[in-house]
This record gives structure tokens, sequence and C-alpha cells, in this order.
């Protein structure tokens, strides 16, 4: 027996949301892009992504977006400029990422010597490092476990596994230099 509360609509609605919706996005998705790429200063992928979400929203909001092209257009301005905020914002909760340790001053294959050298030196900087850090980074580095694998793993948050992952590095770096 079909719930009470769900309520079929018919098709020709459907067609009306989507042609609509393909009526916003034709009339304003150029100039949301231009305005978020000045927003995110020029990052190209950032602003797609952004400019992505803003149109999902306006498509689970269709039912209340105004009719009024221009009224829909501001709406669309301000979820396209409270996005780019949020996106800010998460990128400063963020610890900051480091780059991978330079292992550019290792030798090639040739030399056998400082090959060995190298390889001691690494060997003594990992085994230098905490359990908790050498796990993160075998499993990311070693196995190629994704964040969410090792969280599961360990029964950690994700964002622990990152936070690890990331000073597990910078105790490596240090340790090498």
């Amino acid at each position: 027996m079909p719930s009470t509360h769900y309520r079929e609509m018919p098709s020709t609605h459907y067609r009306e949301m989507g042609d609509r919706m393909t009526a916003l996005h034709a009339g304003h998705s150029r100039d949301v892009m231009r305005y978020l790429l000045v927003l995110t200063r020029g990052e190209r992928h950032t602003a797609e992504d952004l400019l992505q979400e803003t149109m999902l929203r306006a498509w689970r909001h269709i039912g209340v977006l105004p009719r009024d092209d221009e009224s829909a257009r501001r709406w669309l301005f301000t979820v396209a400029r409270r996005l780019v905020i949020d996106a800010v914002r998460m990128r400063r909760t963020r610890p900051a990422e480091i780059g991978l340790v330079d292992f550019t001053w290792i030798p090639g294959a040739d030399d056998t010597t400082a090959s060995a050298l190298a390889t001691h030196s690494m060997k003594h900087a990992f085994n230098r490092l905490s359990p908790a850090h050498r796990d993160i980074l075998s499993e990311v580095y070693l196995r190629g476990s994704s964040t969410e694998e090792i969280a599961e793993k360990f029964g950690l948050p994700v964002g622990t596994v990152k936070s690890r992952a990331h000073y597990a590095l910078r105790a490596l770096k240090t340790a090498l230099a």
C-alpha cells in the first residue's frame, strides 16, 4: 500500500522543472562562472566545482526559486558567493598541507654505495617515527589505502588520519634533514 506522504507528480511537472533549470543554466551559468573565477582568484577547477554546486542547489530548490529572471539571477549569485565563503572557511580549518619529502637527492640505481646510504638513512628516519605515524605512512604510501579505509581499519576519525599523515611526513622530513 502506498504511503500517504508520497504523491506522484505528473510528468509535465518534471518537464517544466527541467525546462526551467535548462533556462537558468543557459541564461546565467556563464556570468556566475566569471564571478566565481574572480572570487577564487582564477582557480578554474575550484570555480567549476562551485558553479556545479550552485546549479545543483538551484535544482534542489527549483520549486521555491523566484520566478522572475532577475531575482533568480540574484539568488544564483548569492548562493555562489556563500559557497566560496564556505570553501575558504573550510580551507582555513584544515591543517596546512606539506609537500612530500624531496627524494631528488637520492642517487640513481647505478650508484650502489650512495644508494645504500640513502636507503639506510630513510630506514633509520622511518624507524624513529612513532608507531602511529609509521602505521599511517605505511598504509598511505606503501599499501595505497585511502584515508577512509585507514580510518575504518584503525577505528579513527578521517580527520585524525589526515592529521597524523601530515605530522608523520613533517617528522620524516625533519629526520632526513
